[in-house]
């Protein structure tokens, strides 16, 4: 399903001339790796970056430390910073992200399946909050679908 998904934001970001990056955390490189595995990907797809520990998110990606340090990193607007974030880092034209907590614990006060994702265009900036359930895998995983059928929405 995600690598439908995923040839469908290739095809659209074509129709658009743009790029594409991801700012990953609980996803762990997953998002990447599904664009990546559709042939021809190197010609939207500039890459990834999991910054699966908080103190990166503010560091690399450029995510206020305040906000951080305020919210937690399983927050809508620090998905919407990473999207920007990676935007930025690596020259894309549309950033994705992922934060949130897959489990098998909960994290600062979230249960576990509470996630967002974010897309960053340059026209738009779209979250959105999901309650997933099942295993960590399934969570991750659902996560990576999810994030692709939002960034189609906005596409």
């Amino acid at each position: 399903m995600t690598g439908v998904a995923a040839v469908a934001v290739l095809r659209a970001l074509g129709g658009h001339g743009w790029t594409i990056a991801a700012a990953e955390s609980l996803t762990g490189g997953r998002v990447t790796a599904a664009l990546v595995d559709v042939p021809g990907a190197s010609a939207h797809v500039r890459g990834g970056i999991v910054a699966y520990a908080t103190d990166l998110k503010a560091s690399v990606l450029g995510v206020d430390a305040r906000l951080l340090a305020s919210r937690g990193p399983v927050d809508a607007d620090v998905a919407v910073a990473m999207a920007e974030g990676v935007r930025r880092v690596l020259g894309a034209d549309v950033g994705l992200a992922t934060t949130g907590v897959a489990g098998p614990d909960p994290q600062d006060g979230k249960p576990v399946g509470t996630v967002h994702v974010a897309v960053v265009t340059p026209d738009a900036a779209r979250t959105i909050e999901l309650a997933l359930s099942g295993t960590r895998d399934e969570i991750r995983t659902e996560t990576v679908r999810r994030v692709l059928g939002l960034a189609l929405e906005v596409l």
